[in-house]
């Protein structure tokens, strides 16, 4: 089978194409052949080793793990003896956030680690939902739940969890801001925004409004700030977040201002959150039924080609993607 491989750390030009054999199942494992790949910004900051501390996570000299990917979708092709929930044929996706490994034609995971695919998706839909979902759907459901009324702002709510974020802050009932650019405004608003600031023309951080809920996602405005525009008793919510920039990695980078939210916690009734997720089999059902009844409808700016996925890494975090960039793979080319 064709994979991408990293041997070592830096830009998008450092993955290169392998034959190598397709993995073997194990007994409680399943192999699918991959049909899409969703990209996400923790495959970039993977592949660079950006910022250095993340390298304890990743690997301090190269990259523990070569294959970068951990969103797909795709076909099972083989199951493990012990198998009981999918055979061959079965329409799946999945998460490998715990080993990677998606940038291949076959994976092979434990069936917990997938769900059936949403029969109104594609494939291509299917794969952008595990991490992009995931964390839109725990920040907004589960570390900070939303209740009707609510006043929510979503920074960075064109991203690809930012547009998870929108519909659902939107469908929970609240009031919704979300903050883009202005190419990306008409965007934000059709996924339900109330309103939409341009973070060009207007820092919303010294607009004057308060919210009970700010969701951060691109950690581009300093704590104190962000703090301000969160109601005495509401939450900030913080994900990490951070962009692309040439020359060496950050030391900290984005991972500073969680650092500080994280030791901060509480101030009075206000709290200050941090949004970690993982691969979850609980939230993999969860995002299947809620794309099923649509009340979250994966958005896709762009799609590239099996060996076009150092220029889709490229374009996701050079170009300033919106919403959700894939990679439909077809065996042999």
């Amino acid at each position: 089978m064709r994979a991408f491989v990293q041997d070592g750390y830096g830009s998008a030009e450092v993955l290169r194409p392998v034959q190598v054999d397709a993995p073997a199942p194990a007994d409680d494992q399943i192999l699918v052949r991959v049909k899409a790949i969703s990209l996400n910004a923790r495959d970039w900051h993977a592949l660079r080793g950006d910022p250095y501390l993340a390298r304890s996570m990743f690997g301090w000299r190269r990259p523990t793990f070569p294959v970068r990917g951990s969103d797909f979708a795709g076909v099972v092709d083989t199951v493990g003896s012990a198998v009981t929930e999918y055979q061959p044929g079965d329409e799946v996706f999945g998460d490998l956030r715990d080993s990677d490994g998606g940038f291949a034609e076959y994976v092979s995971v434990p069936q917990s680690a997938v769900q059936p695919r949403p029969a109104n998706l594609t494939f291509e839909q299917a794969a952008t939902l595990p991490l992009a979902g995931g964390t839109a759907v725990k920040g907004l459901r589960d570390v900070a739940p939303v209740r009707p009324g609510q006043r929510v702002l979503v920074n960075g709510a064109s991203g690809g969890v930012g547009t998870f974020a929108v519909q659902l802050a939107k469908a929970y009932g609240a009031e919704v801001t979300g903050v883009c650019s202005a190419r990306n405004a008409d965007l934000v608003a059709s996924l339900g925004a109330d309103h939409v600031i341009d973070y060009r023309k207007a820092d919303f951080t010294t607009a004057g409004r308060r919210y009970d809920i700010v969701l951060d996602l691109v950690a581009n405005r300093p704590l104190r700030a962000l703090r301000r525009v969160v109601e005495p008793d509401g939450t900030l919510v913080l994900s990490g977040g951070g962009t692309a920039r040439p020359g060496r990695p950050y030391l900290v980078g984005p991972m500073g201002l969680v650092i500080a939210g994280q030791t901060l916690g509480r101030i009075g009734r206000q709290r200050v959150l941090l949004l970690q997720t993982g691969r979850d089999p609980a939230m993999l059902a969860s995002l299947r039924k809620l794309a099923e009844e649509k009340t979250i409808v994966p958005v896709i700016d762009r799609a590239f080609g099996f060996d076009e996925i150092p220029e889709a890494m490229r374009y996701l975090m050079v170009e300033h993607a919106r919403a959700k960039v894939v990679v439909s793979v077809s065996p042999g080319g």
